[in-house]
């Protein structure tokens, strides 16, 4: 079928120009950043696909608020309309912004984790899974089965595992897991959605044995537009009612609004429990800043206050999630092989297949990221071995289930022929696929050392 692509739903009023380096010159870039891709300068990127996070189109409303921002201290206007737009569509009465994500989990996770063991979820993300290691706990993935192959084209890849949740439990012993993670949509999945039964399943499972249930929101809004086209329970529900029945099952979440609040900096943490919004607060202050800001300027609250808004639009929603159909499709056309079907984010290559001949510890969704810079000047990501860091007990290595060369779309920010590109150059390094050498690490940090890691290839 040919690959059709939805029109953006919105003008364009400002740019910024682009600029594409010679194929020397990249080649350069990329060794003196050590080849990892975290280490390039912007404005030697031709398309950044590194993340979608923080590096969104705002609106026009947006940027009408930006000037409206109240920067008071204390008691702001525009933390009351952050307020207001999360309790809204979450449902939770304790809500406490913070910076972005990571902040969230960093104030929260100790909480949850104090004198536990184990924390298990879907899968955890980098940070996620960092943090729950500082706290002194174990993250245990527990995906289910169809996101291990990426050919399956299942609608609910990034779904909980839970007939293997039980016998983990009953294994650990729930007194020693601290918390059950549910990450919408799964990005270490490959951005895959998961249903809002798997949640409700899940969230009983927890409850019944006593277990914090916590979501990771992160792109609760693309998960929500998932559901409403895949599971007909809920073909009918606005994505509003979906995201209310998906958060209903949690006893608390995180956020990171860079992503689907379409905003540049912020996050959330909500909960149903007085007591612990209490240390919530105290630790937020400590960490963040006063409660009523959390590391945020106010022109950035009231941003994520519209950005809430905006990002659960289903004409929005309909047109983002079409931009990485469109990959999909150009995808299946040219036999490049990815996790299928495509999630909400990015497209995730499977350089395990592209790239056969690189062992995982030699890095291949990394050595692919390399290639595509070379390549068109396009930035991407290792979702890997690279990223997994090294065991906290034993300090080895640990291979990664899936070896993903992941491509991030930002929202409302490339067009078509953007997307082209990207397609284009992925046919070009696929021609060569069988030259391409994998990669060593020669220095690391130890705790998420894909940020900073410095790499050489293999001789």
């Amino acid at each position: 079928m040919k690959p059709t692509y939805i029109p953006e739903p919105f003008r364009i009023k400002s740019v910024e120009p682009l600029k594409m380096l010679t194929r020397k010159e990249r080649e350069e870039k990329i060794k003196a950043a050590h080849y990892n891709l975290f280490g390039l300068n912007a404005q030697d990127v031709y398309i950044d696909c590194l993340t979608d996070s923080g590096t969104n189109a705002m609106s026009t409303n947006q940027w009408a608020g930006v000037m409206l921002g109240d920067e008071s201290y204390a008691g702001a206007v525009s933390y009351q309309h952050v307020i207001e737009s999360a309790t809204d569509i979450f449902g939770m009465p304790y809500i406490q912004p913070v910076h972005q994500g990571r902040a969230a989990e960093k104030v929260l996770l100790p909480i949850l984790l104090e004198g536990k063991k184990y924390a298990i979820a879907n899968m955890f993300f980098d940070t996620t899974r960092a943090h729950t290691a500082l706290a002194g706990s174990i993250p245990i993935d527990c995906v289910n089965a169809d996101a291990l192959d990426t050919s399956v084209r299942a609608p609910f890849k990034g779904n909980m595992d839970c007939e293997k949740l039980k016998r983990l439990i009953k294994e650990y012993g729930a007194e020693n897991i601290g918390v059950i993670v549910m990450t919408i949509t799964n990005n270490s999945a490959g951005g895959q959605p998961v249903s809002v039964a798997n949640i409700r399943e899940a969230s009983k499972i927890a409850k019944e044995a006593g277990i914090p249930f916590m979501i990771d929101a992160a792109r609760y809004a693309e998960n929500s537009w998932f559901v409403k086209m895949r599971e007909p329970e809920f073909k009918d529900a606005s994505v509003k009612e979906i995201i209310r029945a998906c958060f209903d099952c949690a006893d608390y979440f995180t956020m990171s609004s860079k992503k689907d609040a379409i905003v540049n900096m912020g996050g959330l943490i909500g909960t149903r429990d007085a007591k612990v919004f209490e240390k919530i607060k105290q630790r937020c202050i400590s960490f963040e800043g006063f409660i009523t800001y959390g590391g945020m300027s106010g022109r950035d609250l009231e941003a994520l206050a519209i950005g809430l808004k905006e990002g659960i639009e289903e004409d929005f929603l309909r047109y983002r999630i079409g931009q990485l159909e469109y990959l999909g499709a150009r995808l299946d056309e040219e036999g490049i092989p990815y996790q299928a079907p495509v999630g909400g984010h990015a497209i995730f290559i499977d350089a395990k297949k592209l790239l056969p001949h690189i062992p995982w510890y030699q890095y291949p969704a990394q050595a692919l990221a390399v290639a595509m810079y070379v390549e068109a000047g396009i930035r991407g990501c290792d979702i890997g071995s690279y990223m997994l860091d090294r065991d906290p007990v034993t300090h080895k290595e640990q291979q990664s289930a899936f070896e993903f060369t992941r491509f991030c779309i930002a929202r409302r920010v490339y067009t078509r022929a953007h997307l082209d590109v990207i397609i284009d150059a992925l046919v070009e390094v696929k021609k060569h696929a069988s030259e391409i050498k994998g990669l060593k690490i020669v220095e690391e940090a130890p705790v998420l050392r894909h940020f900073t890691g410095k790499l050489e290839y293999v001789d």
